[in-house]
């Protein structure tokens, strides 16, 4: 996996969804037969419009007859709708919160967290839906081997930073920490090798050894100094 990783190399590509019709029960056997907590809404012509989650489904138990009793907040109106509603169009969230293919894996982490949700749509630029991304993808990255990180941060961040001879630079990984060891002429690329080391797909975690040659102290004869300073 070279350069940085996108949500198109982790995603799932086989996607179960839904059409704006469908009814309560067909929903809730969906759910369940896929073992998925949410699902994707589709318009006439494919394009994901909504989400409809457990969550959405739950204000038919909560409320059973649409009713939230005296003093009721604001915020429970939308789930007594719900409530009452039988279809994927009244029950969904919308509009859903999609992601496109060539997104970064940190972008999409991004979304998830902000939107507080688990997975995401993957949608083109018409919006039609080719395919979901959930959390469990995305740490995907991280179950790349020792040896593929290793190759990769000898060719993109020391071969690019000291060049291909006889680097100053050595390169260990361990359960996808990188530690980098070696002395350099110039110390003030050591954070920016750290820096592109940690940027590599599947790094967890950086050490660096690295330290630069520190400059031999100047001797200066002085006259009638008795000696040299």
């Amino acid at each position: 996996m070279d350069g940085t990783p996108t949500v198109n190399d982790v995603m799932t590509r086989t996607v179960v969804a839904l059409r704006t019709g469908a009814v309560f029960k067909d929903i809730v056997r969906t759910l369940r037969d896929w073992h998925v907590s949410a699902l994707p809404v589709l318009d006439g012509e494919g394009r994901v419009v909504g989400v409809v989650s457990e969550a959405d489904l739950l204000p038919k138990e909560e409320y059973p007859e649409g009713d939230v009793g005296h003093g009721a907040q604001v915020r429970h109106l939308a789930d007594v709708r719900k409530a009452e509603a039988v279809t994927a169009a009244a029950l969904m969230t919308a509009p859903a919160v999609t992601v496109a293919p060539e997104a970064t894996l940190a972008h999409a982490a991004r979304l998830m967290a902000r939107s507080g949700v688990k997975r995401l749509p993957v949608v083109d630029r018409a919006g039609a839906l080719e395919g979901i991304v959930s959390r469990s993808d995305l740490l995907k990255v991280f179950l790349r081997e020792d040896e593929d990180i290793a190759e990769e941060v000898r060719r993109e961040v020391v071969v690019r930073l000291f060049g291909t001879c006889l680097s100053p630079v050595g390169v260990e990984v361990r359960d996808g920490v990188v530690t980098l060891t070696g002395r350099l002429d110039d110390p003030t690329l050591v954070p920016l090798a750290t820096l592109l080391a940690r940027a590599v797909p599947g790094v967890v975690d950086v050490r660096c050894a690295l330290a630069g040659h520190r400059p031999h102290a100047r001797r200066t004869a002085v006259a009638g100094g008795g000696g040299e300073r």
